[in-house]
C-alpha cells in the first residue's frame, strides 16, 4: 500500500489544440498508486486511469454513486438531475435501490429485444439520409444525422407518436446543446419533456401498445411518480453519447476507409473515442485500497474512461485505430452493476448508420479540413460540435 504524499496534479486539460484523450493519462499511469487532482471547484479527488483499476472502483460496494454522500466530486461540469429532484434517476443510486430499477429496465435491453428494433432503426436511418440527399450535396453530420438518429429510435421505442416526434427531437436537442442554448433554455426543455413524458405515460395507461411504456406499466415493478424520471435517464443517456460516437466513429472511418463496411469499427469506435470519460464520478463510503493506494472515506474518485481504454497493459497500442483487435474488455459503457443499460441499442444504431450512411453516400468526404472541426468539450461527454461533409 502506498503511503508516502501522493503527486498532486491539476485536472487534465480539456480545450481546443490538446488530443483526446490527454497526453496526461499516460503519464498518471506511471506514478506508483494513484494521482491526486485538484479539481475546478478546488476540492481534491483521486484520479484512477488504469484498466483494472477502474474496472475494481466500479465494481467495489465500497464506493458509491450517489451524489448526495459528502465529497462526491464536482469536475466543473453541468449538473445533472438527482433521484430527489427527479424520481426515477436511478443511476446515482447505489444497490440495492438501483437493483429495483435495472432489473425491470434488463429484458427492455437485451440484445433480442434490439434485433426486433432493427427494421425501424434502419428506417429511421434511410429517412435522415432521404432528407440529406434531398437538401444538396452538403450536410452538417452531427445536426442532420449523429443527433436526430438516436433521438427518434428513442422514440420509437418509447411508444411517441410520430405527429410528435419533431417535438421530442427538438427539445432532446436543446438540452444537450450545452453551447448552442443557455442554462434557462435546456431547464425549459427539461420541464417541457418532463411534462410531455408524464402525459405520455398517462396515454399509455388507458391504451396500452407494444412499447417500452406499456410493458413496464404492465409489470408494475417502477412506481407511476418514478416512471418519468426513468424514462428522462433513457433519453438523456442514450442520446448524445450515441450521437457522439456516430459522428466520430465517421471522421474516423475517413480517415481510415480501410475499415469501411467491416462492423469490427463499432466496438473499437467505442474503445478508442471513449466520449465519456468522466461520467462514472464516485466516492469512498470506507476506507478502501485501489492500485496500491489508501483512499479514504469521503474522498472523490474519478475514475477516467478513456484512461483506461488507453492503457496499454490492457490493449496493445491503444492509441492506433485497429478494429481487427479484440476490444470487447473495454469500459466505454461502464463496468459493473451501473454498466449502460443500452449498450446493445448503441452498438446497432452505430453499425446501422455507418453501413448505410456508406452505402448510400459513397462519396462523402469532410467540408472542412482536420484541425478546422469543432471539438466539443465541454459537459461531461466528448465530441464534435459540428461535422461538415460534402460529397
Amino acid at each position: 500500500m502506498t503511503h508516502s504524499d501522493p503527486v498532486v496534479v491539476d485536472f487534465p486539460t480539456r480545450k481546443p489544440g490538446v488530443p483526446f484523450p490527454p497526453p496526461d493519462y499516460d503519464g498518471y499511469r506511471d506514478h506508483e498508486g494513484l494521482v491526486l487532482s485538484r479539481l475546478p471547484n478546488g476540492a481534491r479527488a483521486w484520479l484512477v486511469t488504469r484498466h483494472e483499476d477502474v474496472r475494481t472502483v466500479l465494481t467495489d460496494s465500497r464506493i458509491s454513486s450517489n451524489p448526495s454522500h459528502k465529497g462526491f466530486p464536482n469536475v466543473g461540469t453541468v449538473g445533472v438531475p438527482t433521484q430527489e429532484q427527479i424520481p426515477g434517476w436511478f443511476v446515482g443510486l447505489d444497490s440495492p435501490e438501483h437493483d429495483r430499477f435495472r432489473k425491470a429496465l434488463i429484458p427492455e435491453f437485451t440484445v433480442r429485444r434490439i434485433r426486433g428494433l432493427r427494421p425501424a432503426i434502419e428506417r429511421t436511418v434511410e429517412e435522415r439520409l432521404d432528407a440529406m440527399l434531398a437538401a444538396g450535396n452538403s450536410a452538417d453530420l452531427v445536426a442532420d444525422y449523429a443527433l436526430p438518429v438516436p433521438s427518434l429510435v428513442i422514440s420509437t421505442l418509447l411508444g411517441v407518436p410520430p405527429s410528435d416526434r419533431d417535438f421530442f427531437e427538438s427539445r432532446t436537442r436543446t438540452l444537450v446543446s450545452l453551447r448552442a442554448s443557455t442554462d434557462a433554455q435546456r431547464e425549459t426543455a427539461v420541464k417541457e419533456l418532463l411534462r410531455y413524458i408524464k402525459r405520455l405515460v398517462g396515454i399509455k395507461a388507458k391504451w396500452p401498445g407494444d412499447d417500452l411504456i406499456s410493458r413496464l406499466l404492465a409489470a408494475g415493478s417502477i412506481a407511476p411518480h418514478e416512471l418519468s424520471g426513468v424514462l428522462m435517464l433513457l433519453l438523456i443517456a442514450g442520446h448524445e453519447t450515441t450521437a457522439n460516437n456516430i459522428a466520430l466513429g465517421v471522421v474516423t472511418l475517413l480517415r481510415n476507409p480501410q475499415w469501411i463496411g467491416d462492423d469490427r469499427a463499432v466496438e473499437e469506435t467505442l474503445r478508442f473515442h471513449s466520449v465519456a470519460d468522466i461520467v462514472s464520478l464516485r466516492v469512498a463510503v470506507e476506507d478502501v485500497e485501489i492500485g496500491g493506494q489508501l483512499i479514504k472515506a469521503g474522498d472523490g474518485i474519478v475514475p477516467l474512461i478513456a484512461a483506461a481504454n488507453h492503457d496499454t497493459s490492457a490493449f496493445e497500442c491503444p492509441h492506433m485505430f485497429d478494429p481487427s483487435r479484440s476490444a470487447r474488455h473495454h469500459v466505454a459503457f461502464g463496468y459493473g452493476i451501473h454498466q449502460c443499460l443500452g449498450q446493445n441499442l448503441v452498438r446497432v444504431e452505430m453499425e446501422i448508420a455507418y453501413r448505410k450512411l456508406f452505402q448510400r453516400i459513397p462519396d462523402i468526404q469532410l467540408a472542412v479540413p482536420d484541425e478546422g472541426l469543432s471539438i466539443k468539450y465541454d459537459g461531461v461527454l466528448y465530441g464534435l460540435e459540428q461535422l461538415p461533409v460534402r460529397w
